[in-house]
């Protein structure tokens, strides 16, 4: 994981044919001339960069733009820092990358791009509720779901740690290439596992911090029961018979968790597969690249997976990444051309290979490239990461409350708060629901 901004200037002088771009209206003639600036995230996956850095050159070469790319890194909130100075200054990139929550933080800021979204969908496919929820506000599209950092945030589990310690063959019940045989695959199943594996010195690297990826896990078991906060009316149900089950669940799983899994951040999981310390972590396919590349007997024994259902359904965390452009951008129509060119299918397939694998697509029609079945070791170990067959329900902490609401609940962490309250602290259950009704009513009234 790399923390640094990278800038690549192209200078078109030639006309290139590239088989990943089709021809797009936005950027034609005269008119095709002029600069465009933009800001891409700066992936995790080592050499990821280079597939969009390739796709672009290509498009400004085919419509002579003079185009420059800044990766910005996600690492000490620096993506977030600089969109939220551009804001502020109305000046800035023509083309930024924005996440989860800033669509609709930033959407009197946006340029609608309905234009090009519904043509999109026509082509490759719907995308899916939570995609929708974060991209798409009072019937506009804020921005392109992008393909670039999409993730989702399932199990990545040790085949072998689990067969051994909780006698479950997850390859079994996830077969690479067909559809999932995983109706046993339950919150039940999967607390027991986690006692069987911490009872075998290997336990679920699951955090409890206030970083996303505490946070993602936590939100999926919360839906698992069926449990919301606050709710699409913006009404607080902190205080459901839902929520308290949800917490009485986690009560019992934290027993077999880190004993500093409170203070993990978005690395100690990470870290924590690759040292083969644990069982099975709640994350994208980077930490599994990072072992191909510095422990991969751990690697090779790594298969990525569904969520365990529980009593309201089986939900599984994604975090899906925009293409945006400013109304203050100077150069609208080439960013919104450049978007339909990094959307086209062959151009999310060089996306997904290069990232191996971590970038999913918006698009249904788009989630079932050969990359997933075919990336080793072990070949198969990701076919079920970006959800091929719909086997659950894609979805983020805090949903479906009013955006303004739910980002500050996912921010702060609300839910791993409760959670540590509750189960660590041992803090009555009363207690707890109201310290969150407290915190949400206070949330309503920023």
């Amino acid at each position: 994981m790399t923390s640094r901004k990278v800038t690549r200037r192209f200078v078109a002088k030639t006309a290139a044919a590239s088989s990943a771009l089709i021809a797009a209206p936005f950027v034609s003639g005269v008119h095709a001339a002029g600069k465009l600036s933009i800001g891409f995230w700066d992936h995790w996956v080592p050499g990821a960069n280079k597939a969009s850095e390739e796709i672009v050159r290509a498009w400004a070469a085919k419509e002579k733009v003079d185009v420059t790319i800044d990766y910005i890194t996600s690492q000490g909130n620096k993506l977030l820092l600089t969109i939220a100075a551009e804001a502020q200054a109305r000046s800035g990139h023509d083309m930024l990358a924005l996440s989860t929550w800033l669509p609709a933080g930033y959407q009197e800021q946006l340029v609608p791009m309905n234009d090009i979204v519904d043509p999109l969908i026509k082509q490759n496919g719907a995308t899916n509720a939570t995609v929708e929820y974060l991209g798409k506000i009072n019937g506009q599209w804020l921005g392109v779901p992008a393909t670039i950092g999409s993730q989702f945030k399932g199990p990545a589990t040790r085949i072998d740690l689990l067969k051994q310690h909780a006698g479950i063959d997850i390859q079994q019940l996830y077969p690479a290439g067909g559809p999932p045989k995983a109706d046993s695959w339950t919150l039940d199943t999967f607390l027991k596992a986690a006692e069987a594996c911490h009872k075998g010195g290997v336990p679920f690297g699951i955090g409890l911090g206030t970083t996303s990826d505490s946070v993602d896990t936590c939100g999926a078991i919360f839906h698992s029961f069926g449990a919301q906060l606050v709710n699409a009316k913006g009404e607080i149900t902190a205080k459901t018979d839902q929520v308290r089950q949800a917490l009485e669940y986690w009560k019992k799983l934290v027993a077999f968790l880190p004993p500093d899994a409170p203070s993990w951040d978005d690395a100690s999981n990470n870290k924590w597969l690759v040292s083969g310390k644990g069982a099975m972590i709640m994350n994208p396919p980077s930490a599994w690249a990072v072992a191909k590349r510095d422990a991969p007997q751990i690697a090779a024994q790594t298969w990525h997976h569904g969520f365990p259902s529980g009593p309201a359904g089986r939900f599984g965390p994604y975090l899906p990444f925009y293409w945006t452009a400013w109304k203050f951008s100077k150069n609208q129509a080439a960013a919104k051309s450049l978007m339909v060119a990094l959307s086209q299918p062959a151009a999310v397939e060089a996306l997904v290979k290069a990232s191996g694998g971590y970038d999913i697509p918006a698009f249904a029609n788009l989630t079932t490239l050969k990359v997933w079945a075919e990336e080793e070791p072990p070949k198969g170990g990701l076919y079920h990461y970006p959800n091929p067959h719909n086997h659950q329900t894609l979805s983020i902490a805090a949903a479906p409350a009013p955006h303004k609401i739910a980002q500050q609940i996912y921010n702060s962490g609300v839910q791993t708060q409760m959670v540590v309250r509750y189960a660590v602290k041992n803090e009555p259950m009363d207690r707890v629901l109201g310290w969150a009704s407290s915190e949400l009513e206070g949330f309503m009234r920023n």
